[in-house]
Formats: structure tokens, C-alpha cells, sequence
């Protein structure tokens, strides 16, 4: 696999877009416009050349087997979990568990941690903003243990109100969940101050990174997080990768997650042991194909450079929310790019998100529709769904652009 350095401050955009073979699709008659990262991004040549690689030279069970295709497998995995954790500033591999993703660690953390430490009465802290995987496993794990559930709420311009933080995280405050970008409103919580706060009460704090991992540089040590949880199909990785990343001791103190293959040390009639961290939480077969590729688009983001994609990230977002301004779009979230991702939620004039969604596809347009797995979020600013476009380090002003003028066209379908 090649990957060519970016010079710093800049993205070859044209060079990038080379590299994903699904930009050069066209719907209908028109060359496809992807907006829709947020949910899931595209993946490039290496990460495809990748995983394939595995499956037609190297495919065995990693850390099963001492004949030359399992060895590979197991150094190939293995270097993955490295990179992985190189790229998030994790001070030991052994601190990153793989998952499917952020949900799955979001949900082992739930069952692992929360059912073993909390008591009735403890509680958890959760934002307003957050994607429903970052709240329906705290609520499942309250119903549990009698932990009770307290929300951070949004001001106007859909950042964190604060408020009531010293009201709200208190000595009874055992664990804050918040995400380190709002996927609906791009907002970028001052999460150093959250983390800062919640350790002086004795609380832990889990980051939800699903939306910063792939956006913003992330050093784990810095942040002094307790819990980081990552997905890799929103950084350029395939579907079903990803993990979480737990400082060492709480890892040690977890129970296991899930029971198995190789999360074992020893199993007896009536018991059975752990193997060490961080395999004690990697039961069964893994994705092993999907970590190894996920390995190459860790490569690839440190080849454009972090500091390159967020920099490429707020100058593309400054523009889309000028354009959509202009043309009358109610924006959601904080108008600062500066402050926020690329994520931009809005409502155009009187078209419903759904339909505007299904006239910019005739366009050739991809957007998302909908509530995005933040209800909460809906409620706080009294609409349905809304519609977002989100950004990545393969997306133009060009492309901005077009769905600018593609706005258009519902305005004359619905005769506004």
C-alpha cells in the first residue's frame, strides 16, 4: 500500500477523491455528490486492497494456531491494535480493545464497568446531545443497578449549557458520557473542561468518539479520558471495526463482556478465568480482516496528516454554512466552524428533510434525513427530523455547491 504524505496545511483534494473508487459513480446521469460521512464514510483503494490481501494471502484465526498463515494473521491483527493505539495517543496497545464499533464499546462499558461498580442512588451524567448509543445503554444499566440518569441540556445555538454543571455533576456523579462531536449538530463540547470537572468530583468520564476520532487529532494521555470509544467505518475503515480505548486498571477491574474462545485462561466445571488484557474482552472469533484494514486507514488519515483534515474540515464547513445562509437554511448547531465539525443539520424552507432528501438524490446529491439517532436533539428545537450534509477529506466546495443550487429545484417542485 502507497500513500502519499500531504505538505502540511493543505489537502490535494483532487488526489484524495482518486482513491475511492465509489466517487466515480454517477446516479442516474449525475456524478455522484457524497454528504453523508457522518453516517459512514467511504473508503479508499488501500483500505479495500487491504482487507481484500487478508482474505486471498493471509486468512487464519489469529492467535489460534503456530503454523505460518495464523502467525501472520496474529502479527497483522496485532499491528493494527498498535497503530490504533499510536493514533489515538494511547500510552500501551493493551489499553485498546477491538469492537464492531462505538456502540459495542459504548455497551461493554454499560455491562462491564457500570453493573459491577454502580449502587442505587450513584449517577451518571449525559448530554442532550447525544447519539441514542450513548444513552440507551446508561439507561439500561440504571434500570440495573438503580442508578439514576441527569442530563447536561442545549442552548439555542446547540452548544452545551453549563451552567448548572457544578449542580449537576456532584460527589453522587460516578460516570460522564458525552460525545466529543455531535454528530446531528456538529457541536465540539469543551470536553478538557467536562473531563477536568468530572475528575474533581471522583467521577470517570467516557468520550464518545464516533465523530472526533476521524475529524480532530485525539491524544488520549492529554485528554486524561477515562473511556474513548471509536469507530472505524467513520474513519475511512470497514463496517464492524473499530474499539475502545480504557486506561489499563479499569480494564483489570472490568468483568468480562463477553464469554468464549480465547477471553479465557483457565475453565474449570463450576469457573473459568481470564485471559489478560485486553483480550479478556475479545471473546470468539474477531473481525480480524476488518482491524487489519481498519490498520490501513490509520495509515492513510496519518499520511493527509490530523492537523490537514482539520483544517480542510473547518475552511469547507465555513463555507457551507455561508451558502446555505444565503439561500435561506435554518442551521442547527453553532455557526463558528471554528467550534464545530462537519456535520451541518438544517431545514430548508418548507420541505419536509425526507422529501428534500429524495428530490437532491434525483441530483445526484446524498444526504441524510431524519432524526439521526438524536430524538433529544429534535425535541430541544421542536422539528421532526432534519436534513444533514457532513464533510470529509474527499469533499469539495464544488460539491457544496451543487447541493446549494439543488435546493433549488425543491423550491420549484413544492412551488415555494
Amino acid at each position: 500500500m502507497s500513500v502519499t504524505r500531504e505538505r502540511s496545511g493543505a489537502l490535494d483534494t483532487a488526489r484524495i477523491r482518486a482513491d475511492f473508487p465509489v466517487l466515480e459513480r454517477t446516479v442516474g446521469d449525475k456524478p455522484l455528490v457524497y454528504l453523508d460521512s457522518a453516517a459512514t464514510s467511504q473508503k479508499p483503494r488501500q483500505v479495500i486492497e487491504a482487507e481484500a490481501d487478508f482474505y486471498a494471502h493471509h486468512n487464519a484465526n489469529a492467535h489460534r494456531g503456530i503454523y505460518l498463515l495464523a502467525e501472520e494473521a496474529t502479527s497483522m491483527y496485532e499491528e493494527a491494535r498498535a497503530k490504533l493505539a499510536r493514533f489515538i495517543g494511547a500510552p500501551d496497545p493493551a489499553t485498546i480493545v477491538f469492537t464492531r464499533g462505538t456502540t459495542e464499546s459504548t455497551n461493554l462499558v454499560a455491562y462491564a464497568w457500570a453493573r459491577r461498580e454502580l449502587r442505587e442512588g450513584d449517577e451518571i451524567l449525559l448530554t442532550e446531545m447525544e447519539h441514542h448509543s450513548n444513552i440507551v445503554p446508561w439507561q439500561l444499566a440504571a434500570r440495573d443497578t438503580g442508578a439514576v440518569l441527569r442530563y447536561l441540556p442545549l442552548t439555542d445555538d446547540g452548544l452545551l449549557d453549563l451552567s448548572d454543571l457544578g449542580s449537576l455533576l456532584t460527589e453522587r456523579t460516578k460516570l460522564l458520557a458525552v460525545t466529543g462531536m455531535s454528530n446531528s449538530l456538529g457541536t465540539l463540547p469543551p470536553i478538557r473542561e467536562l473531563i477536568r470537572a468530572a475528575h474533581a468530583v471522583g467521577a470517570l468520564v467516557l468520550v464518545d468518539g464516533a465523530q472526533l476520532v476521524p475529524h480532530v487529532p485525539v491524544d488520549v494521555t492529554e485528554l486524561d479520558c477515562d473511556f474513548l470509544t471509536i469507530s472505524g467505518h467513520k474513519m475511512l475503515g470497514p463496517t464492524a471495526s473499530g474499539g475502545l480505548y480504557a486506561k489499563r486498571e479499569l480494564l483489570e477491574r472490568m468483568d468480562a463482556f463477553l464469554g468464549g474462545g480465547h477471553m479465557i485462561d483457565e475453565v474449570f466445571h463450576d469457573r473459568s478465568t481470564w485471559n489478560a488484557v485486553p483480550y479478556k474482552f475479545e471473546a470468539g472469533t474477531m473481525n480480524i480482516a476488518q482491524e487489519i484494514a481498519l490498520g490501513a486507514a490509520i495509515d492513510y488519515l496519518e499520511a493527509l496528516g490530523m492537523d490537514n483534515v482539520r483544517a480542510h474540515e473547518v475552511e469547507l464547513t465555513g463555507y457551507a454554512l455561508e451558502r446555505l445562509r444565503e439561500v435561506g437554511a435554518r442551521i442547527f448547531g453553532p455557526l463558528d466552524p471554528s467550534i464545530r465539525g462537519g456535520a451541518i443539520s438544517f431545514w430548508y424552507k418548507d420541505v419536509h428533510p425526507h422529501d428534500l432528501a429524495t428530490i437532491l438524490n434525483e441530483e445526484g446529491i446524498a444526504i441524510r434525513a431524519g432524526h439521526h439517532c438524536t430524538q433529544l436533539v429534535m425535541r430541544r428545537y421542536g422539528v421532526p427530523a432534519t436534513a444533514r450534509a457532513s464533510f470529509y477529506v474527499y469533499n469539495t466546495s464544488e460539491e457544496v455547491d451543487a447541493l446549494v443550487e439543488a435546493l433549488a429545484k425543491a423550491e420549484a417542485v413544492f412551488g415555494l
